[in-house]
């Protein structure tokens, strides 16, 4: 056959053979504007195309300026076959490829105006008429100024394009299976393939092969380009099964964008962790849903991209708003917390999920004062250093025993302490738990004692209350400005009572806490006493020390 491009004579005899075979149409996509080398192969093609009707070559349009928005083209030519080769233009048909600002082909152009105000159609639907009835037949409506194929109105937009669909990936080995297959046009020529194959088919001849410059990108694939042969094959299916495609206008789109947003942020805000990602999930499952919904069964197509962004976007600022919510919650709670209980329970508050709001709830607690005694004396005595240095080694071990024994730091009231066990964390021992943090309390008052009496000659000695029942604990104050954690009602009073009856070395606990703690410790009962605020006498014990060997720690440091 030789180099390319083939004598014209070639072109005759294929399509002579393949007309007389029965073949419904033939188009030669191939662009002949040029007289060919051979005058007689010219004359040749001329004198088979005017004999068969149904053959169509491609007609090119040129326009004044390149393609900007919907209806911005303006026919400057149209080039048609040479004359040599004097096609009608019934004959010819359009074979413009215009592409998408991605320069991808999506569209079809169903038809062009010449430069004379004609409409010329595609050479696809040129050749789909040929295998559509006479009720599908594709035509422009010039009273109507609109396409249709049969009675149908073909969805075109405003350049006379519709979206179609593609049924082989690019350079793919075709089969029947897809609606149209491939061979090659010297094994039809040379009848290694018959030419009756095609037999009412439609028949496409065209280069299939590098360097044509006739390949384009498609919705296919972001690399590899379809030859221009088989984008016409695959629009001519698209147009013989009314595959045609409306494309959401964008006013709709940003309106579909805004809608699943304010959805997603609406639900985002409700879920968190897992929770965010399965939200997450089922919406663009639905997107996904929808989409095929829209494209399968309305002929629909929404640009999934932009609402798969903004849902995308919107799920990652939730997690980022979850995190840094989460972030400022935990710092209150370590703010709040962090000074009155030991590191074990401010970790269990933050996995809890605690509330710090003002307010507070019923629990049931015992509740631990420590007094020094005798520090209006000692502070006349000492100098204000000695007195500083002498009450923070006193409210220091205070506050180690309260940690070690997961007790709640509550206040300082001067050269007193005020402790909770039970609350914030769940203590169910919590009265074992004080007694425990008491004994350990005076233990190490006893080391203080013996250094005071040697640098100062004087001891240090303190009382302890204790009193176990219900009591509202919570935070208290100013949400904006400050909160403080503590335990508010009579079983607060009455520790502090205890406390204050207390002599020196002394830890008091009232009835309820001594049932509690019973065969834990032994205890002394030291009967009765008239209280401040009570008007019955309270029934009080004396810790004397644990029954049997010392208890493990529990907490943080022994």
């Amino acid at each position: 056959m030789g180099g390319f491009p083939w004598d014209r004579s070639l072109y005759a005899e294929l399509i002579a053979s393949l007309a007389e075979a029965g073949a419904e149409a033939i188009a030669l996509d191939i662009i002949l504007s040029e007289p060919g080398r051979d005058p007689e192969a010219d004359a040749r093609l001329a004198e088979v195309i005017a004999r068969y009707p149904n053959v169509y070559l491609p007609a090119v349009f040129e326009f004044e300026q390149s393609r900007g928005s919907e209806g911005s083209m303006k026919t400057a030519s149209v080039i048609y076959p040479a004359a040599t080769i004097a096609v009608n233009e019934e004959q010819t048909g359009h074979i413009n490829v215009l592409l998408d600002r991605d320069s991808v082909v999506r569209m079809l152009t169903i038809g062009l105006e010449s430069e004379q105000g004609r409409v010329i159609p595609a050479l696809s639907v040129r050749m789909a008429n040929a295998l559509l009835g006479p009720d599908k037949q594709i035509r422009w409506d010039p009273a109507r100024l609109d396409w249709y194929r049969g009675d149908e109105r073909i969805p075109v937009n405003g350049s006379g394009q519709v979206t179609t669909e593609y049924y082989t990936a690019p350079q793919e080995e075709m089969t029947a299976a897809a609606g149209y297959d491939a061979q090659s046009f010297s094994d039809v020529l040379s009848g290694a393939i018959p030419a009756d194959y095609y037999a009412n088919s439609v028949v496409l001849i065209g280069a299939y092969a590098p360097g044509m410059q006739d390949e384009y990108l498609t919705p296919l694939s972001a690399n590899a380009k379809m030859y221009g042969v088989e984008i016409q094959a695959n629009m001519i299916q698209s147009l013989v099964n009314g595959a045609f495609y409306t494309e959401l206008p964008y006013g709709a789109v940003y309106v579909f964008v805004a809608a699943a947003v304010l959805l997603a942020a609406l639900l985002f805000d409700r879920f968190r962790g897992w929770g965010t990602l399965a939200v997450y999930l089922v919406l663009a499952l639905l997107l996904a849903g929808g989409w095929m919904m829209a494209y399968i069964t309305a002929s629909v197509f929404i640009p999934i991209t932009y609402p798969f962004l903004a849902l995308t976007t919107v799920m990652i600022g939730a997690v980022s708003a979850h995190y840094s919510a989460e972030r400022r919650e935990r710092t209150r709670v370590t703010e709040v917390f962090g000074r009155f209980v030991p590191p074990s329970v401010v970790s269990e508050l933050l996995a809890s999920g605690v509330d710090v709001k003002a307010g507070g709830q019923r629990r049931d607690v015992s509740v631990v004062f420590a007094d020094i005694r005798g520090f209006t004396s000692m502070s006349e005595k000492l100098q204000p250093e000695e007195v500083i240095q002498v009450l923070n080694e006193y409210l220091d071990l205070c506050t180690r025993a309260v940690f070690a024994w997961n007790g709640t730091l509550d206040k300082f009231i001067g050269d007193g302490v005020m402790a909770i066990f039970g609350a914030p964390a769940v203590l169910p021992n919590h009265a074992e738990q004080a007694v425990r943090a008491a004994l350990q309390m005076k233990r190490e008052a006893a080391a203080l004692e013996r250094r005071c009496m040697e640098r100062f000659g004087m001891p240090v000695t303190f009382g302890i209350g204790i009193h176990s029942g219900p009591a509202v604990v919570g935070n208290v104050g100013s949400e904006a400005l400050r909160l403080d954690y503590t335990a508010i009602g009579d079983t607060v009073n009455l520790a502090a009572r205890l406390e204050s009856a207390a002599k020196a070395g002394q830890i008091l606990v009232s009835r309820e806490a001594a049932e509690r703690i019973s065969g834990i410790f032994r205890l002394e009962d030291l009967g009765e006493i008239v209280v401040k605020g009570k008007a019955k006498p309270v029934h009080i014990y004396r810790v004397e020390e644990e029954n049997g060997e010392q208890g493990e720690c529990t907490g943080d440091e022994q």
